[in-house]
This record gives structure tokens, sequence and C-alpha cells, in this order.
């Protein structure tokens, strides 16, 4: 069943801090969206690595390598601390878009199927667009509405299943997480990055403040860490490496710079990479429902990434 590979799948979340309109992407943003779109891309090899290559049952400690460690070594790269009231905002920002958002994600993989998760993990777009209105002070969109919920309904008929089972703790940390990952997209936007700091510091900022809050979490949670072999390493490797600190430092960017409902919509490319991966790996088939599925999501986020259509002002008649 597709549905099976989103059991684990990982999420996560910049470039000129310029404030601006949430609309469509212009196509000059054209090589910053494909950028962007790396992240969430390698965001959906996370269930593979976690079932072929990680120790059973420490989702959250998977979550800390994949954070605290990428978080130091950008701050070690780049020797670059926030300053005044950054201190406090690049904390929020790291608890929301990572360490609020791992524990929540985690625990609904774990309470739900992997298809029901991720299908409430694609409403985060639509939340976006409400509070773009509600914190960017944009107007609430018709057509962004429409391309999330299509987008929401595609990965649904990818990945969930006929057993599809669900579970109330698990729904509200589904529902929760995408709360909290549209929240730390949107304020990401609404901040900016500050003036001087390369993308590399200001992931770095975040990948540790989230990495020290799951810190003790994971602890209290899961208790010792597991033993580490060569097979684990080289996963632990790859999570924190490339789907940590590289893909964390082109999100965070791509956030800052591109509309915020079209950085949103890029996450439906987290649970369609999964879903290929799990068809070309695990053996997991995809039927006609499943690739009428795959055409809505991708419908979805490529009309997200065109420019909203400009109504033609309406000519007078000079003799009247």
């Amino acid at each position: 069943m597709t549905s099976q590979t989103f059991q684990r799948a990982g999420g996560g979340s910049g470039g000129g801090g310029v404030r601006g309109s949430g609309g469509a992407a212009r196509p000059a943003n054209l090589p910053r969206i494909a950028l962007t779109a790396l992240a969430p891309s390698v965001w959906g090899t996370t269930y593979i690595v976690t079932t072929e290559f990680l120790p059973d049952g420490h989702p959250l400690f998977a979550g800390l390598l994949r954070a605290l460690p990428a978080g130091l070594i950008a701050l070690a790269f780049t020797r670059t601390l926030p300053r005044g009231a950054w201190w406090g905002k690049a904390a929020a920002l790291g608890v929301l878009n990572i360490g609020l958002f791992l524990p929540l994600l985690f625990t609904a993989a774990e309470r739900l199927p992997g298809g029901v998760a991720a299908t409430l993990g694609a409403a985060q777009p639509l939340v976006v667009a409400f509070l773009a209105v509600a914190v960017l002070g944009e107007r609430l969109s018709g057509r962004r509405l429409l391309w999330g919920v299509v987008g929401v309904a595609g990965v649904g008929l990818v990945v969930i299943g006929p057993n599809a089972a669900l579970d109330g703790v698990g729904i509200a940390a589904g529902l929760a997480g995408a709360a909290t990952m549209a929240l730390g997209v949107t304020l990401t936007r609404r901040w900016g990055r500050p003036a001087g700091v390369s993308p590399t510091a200001f992931a770095g900022w975040q990948l540790t403040a989230g990495g020290l809050f799951l810190l003790p979490v994971t602890f209290l949670v899961e208790g010792a860490p597991p033993e580490i072999g060569p097979k684990a390493a080289l996963g632990y490797l790859w999570l924190g490496l490339v789907g940590g600190l590289i893909t964390y430092v082109l999100w965070f960017q791509g956030v800052t710079t591109l509309p915020v409902t079209s950085a949103a919509l890029l996450g439906l490319l987290s649970p369609l990479v999964a879903a290929v991966l799990g068809a070309a790996v695990l053996g997991q088939t995809l039927g006609l429902v499943q690739l009428l599925g795959f055409a809505l999501a991708l419908a979805a986020l490529v009309a997200g990434q065109l420019p909203a259509p400009t109504r033609s002002p309406k000519r007078t008649d000079p003799l009247k």
C-alpha cells in the first residue's frame, strides 16, 4: 500500500528579508523555486531512510540528530550569532519550524496510517492562506484556497488506502503540526532575514534552537539513545547533513523570498516523492486512483507558482 510510505515521512522549513505580497511567483523566481523545491523533495526520502537504515522506536532521536548537529555545524562555519530581538525571533522560528513540528509529525505518524498523516500535513497551504491574512495583511485569495484544497485532495488520493483508521490524538497532532509549521513559515516570511546574515547562519540559528528544544524532550520520552551501527550512522548522516543542513538552508532562503503560499505548496513534493520511492524501492504499487492524485497534486503545486491572472482595465468611451 502506498499509504505505508508516509509512516515516518519527515518535513520541515531563506534569502532577502523583503516583505511583500503573497501572490503567485513571477517567472524570474523560477531558479529560486527550483532550489526551494529541493528541500521538500529530499524530505520525501525520510521514510525510506528511517525504515531501511535506522533502529526502530527512536523517531525523536532521529529528529534531534537531524536538527542539532546541523545547526551547530552551521554556527561554527558562519560564526554568526543573533543580535538584539533576533535571539527571541530565532528561538521562536526554530521551535515552530523544527522543535515542535517534528514531535507532532512523528506522533501523527505513529498513531495514524501514514497516508492520513500525510494528508493532514498537506493541509499546510490552506492554513498559510488564512495566516497570510492575519500575519501579513494580505487579502484572502479564493484562487489560493482552491489550489490548496486540490493539493490536499491529490495527496489524499495518492496515499490514503481503503483500510485507513482514525485516531483522535493522531488527528489532533497532525493538524497541530500543519498549523505549527504554517505559522513558522508565515512568520519567517514576515520577519525575513537580518541584513548581512547569510542563509546558512539563518538556518543554523533555527536548527540549533529547534534541536535544543528537542534535546530534553527526546531523552524524557525515548530514554537512552539506540546503538548506532555503520548502517544507522549512514542514515543519520543523510538526515543531518543533506536532510537537515543543506535542505533547511535552501528552504529558509526560499521562504523569505518567495510568496508564502507558493512556498507552502512546494511542500506537496514531500509525500509525492515518498510515494515514488515506495513504488521504486519497496515495490509498492500505484494504481489509477493514485496516478490521478499525483496529477491533481502536481497541478496544484505548479498553479501555485504561476502569476495570478490580471484583469484588463475597463475602457471608457471618450464620447460619453
